[in-house]
């Protein structure tokens, strides 16, 4: 009967979407009752229960976190670090990708939308477990904060959003203000944290992971609220440094193999699979055409996604972080045949692919294998479209630049330093001897790449609205994501943030 359960569970929980209907429907177990379930309430069925609250953070689509076209991508490219150049026609999409470059986004672009989507998702899943499993503690402890994490993307994201808890139903909700989202964040892990398990368990939250959720919402607490909690930050970072399990990896690109559920530095990662938890295609989503045949891929990859040259340039020679970027001539499967543009458009390193680090221009007609791509993850020789790499949302190292940061702004200079120069020492790159704002967000950039946490970082250093190659200054606004226009459509208490 449990796998029964766990298949009708894992296929057939649906959150409900942010629109006209708000009510979580109680879902129909093939044929089992919900008295008959709660009758038989088991370790493994609570875990089954669990795992269909995580399964709204890998489901296959635009809502996914690592997938193209949603969170993920809007936070990447709107940063320093990452473009999506229009080649021609390749690429153009309606200028979507051109606007969240240049901070001119505009509330109908539909990835705005799919991150509204995925992070209440994470909200619905967890409410509808709730509602179905009031009195379950540690199974409602671990959904709590589950639910803080995605209200944490929210108030990040969009700043004012509506609370909804697993008691609310139906009707429009109204918007919380973003202290209002804060306080709830906060109290939400500070009530439940001490039921979460203490075992190393990277695919779940724990106690741990908690911990790092709440020390990143004290780390932007200035940015949410107005008001600083650099050593509440670094109190809740202490615990998890000094008594948690946790360690650098001595191979930096360890924590991003094909099999990386071993890592001892990540702490809380999204369980890719390509067969049952498919959406994580960023080989696809970065790589030429022809990179095709250095993997051997089952599918051509789209081209898109590549670094910016300013960022290349900021690596340290001998930094072994700076194998992140692919560049230079590009392979066949051997290793020896050079690939070519099969469209060659002009580009001056000729018709053989050379990824260069310079981009010739963001729009119209950028050349095709001009920029460093993302070569982060392992991509094992036959990959799918989709990956099996465990995607870190929370990783060990961040954890040390982060104690670094708030150690940094509370004036102490020295523990700063011996936090980022651990960070440094498995870079292989020299210890600093000096610290600063540049120098501590520079660091956060190269060792985080492509991980989802640049936006956030730009913002909190006050760099967001900085100029940057094919980007004029933007206006502070814009540190907010428009609600999205569907969003406004469907429920009539939300209002559009200001510069919208």
């Amino acid at each position: 009967m449990l796998r029964s359960i766990k298949t009708v569970l894992l296929g057939g929980l649906v959150a409900f979407t942010m629109g006209s209907c708000w009510e979580l429907e109680q879902e129909v177990l093939s044929g089992i009752t919900q008295e008959e379930l709660e009758a038989n309430v088991t370790p493994e069925l609570i875990e089954v229960l669990k795992q269909s609250a995580y399964g709204s953070l890998v489901r296959d689509g635009q809502g996914s976190f690592g997938a193209h076209g949603g969170y993920y991508s809007i936070i990447e490219v709107s940063s320093d670090q990452l473009a999506i150049p229009q080649k021609g026609a390749d690429w153009e999409d309606g200028g979507v990708w051109l606007r969240t470059h240049r901070h001119t986004w505009i509330s109908t672009d539909d990835p705005y939308n799919g991150a509204w989507q995925f992070a209440f998702s994470v909200v619905a899943e967890c409410n509808l477990l709730l509602q179905q499993y009031p009195d379950l503690e540690d199974l409602a402890s671990e959904l709590r904060v589950l639910r803080a994490l995605g209200y944490y993307w929210l108030i990040d994201a969009f700043g004012n959003v509506p609370i909804i808890r697993e008691t609310d139903r139906g009707g429009s909700p109204a918007q919380s203000t973003r202290q209002e989202v804060f306080d709830f964040i906060e109290s939400s892990i500070l009530e439940n944290v001490d039921n979460l398990t203490r075992e190393n368990t990277r695919t779940n939250i724990n106690y741990w992971s908690a911990h790092v959720l709440l020390a990143k919402l004290y780390m932007n607490a200035e940015v949410y609220t107005g008001t600083a909690r650099w050593e509440d930050a670094e109190r809740v970072l202490d615990v998890v440094i000094n008594e948690g399990p946790y360690s650098l990896a001595p191979n930096f690109f360890a924590n991003f193999a094909a099999a990386n559920n071993n890592s001892p530095e990540n702490i809380f990662t999204l369980p890719w699979d390509a067969n049952n938890a498919p959406g994580f295609n960023i080989h696809q989503m970065t790589f030429h055409y022809s990179n095709q045949l250095t993997f051997q891929l089952q599918e051509q990859p789209w081209n898109g996604y590549a670094a910016l040259e300013e960022f290349y340039n900021s690596f340290e020679d001998g930094d072994v972080r700076k194998a992140s970027l692919r560049e230079g001539q590009q392979f066949a499967a051997d290793g020896v045949t050079p690939l070519v543009d099969d469209a060659f458009d002009g580009d001056p390193d000729g018709p053989n692919l050379i990824f260069t680090p310079q981009i010739n221009q963001l729009a119209p007609n950028a050349f095709r294998q001009a920029g460093t791509r993302i070569n982060k993850f392992e991509i094992p020789m036959g990959s799918a479209p989709n990956l099996n790499n465990d995607f870190p949302i929370f990783r060990y190292a961040d954890v040390l630049l982060l104690k670094a940061e708030a150690a940094w702004r509370r004036g102490n200079n020295s523990v700063a330093l011996q936090y980022v120069n651990l960070v440094r020492e498995r870079a292989n790159v020299p210890a600093l001897t000096s610290i600063s704002a540049d120098v501590l967000l520079a660091e956060r950039g190269r060792e985080l790449f492509a991980e989802g946490h640049r936006r956030s970082d730009l913002i909190r250093f006050g760099r967001f609205n900085a100029a940057w190659w094919e980007k004029a200054a933007s206006p502070a606004t814009r540190n907010l994501f428009p609600i999205p226009e569907n969003q406004l459509q469907a429920n009539p208490s939300l209002t559009q943030n200001p510069g919208y």
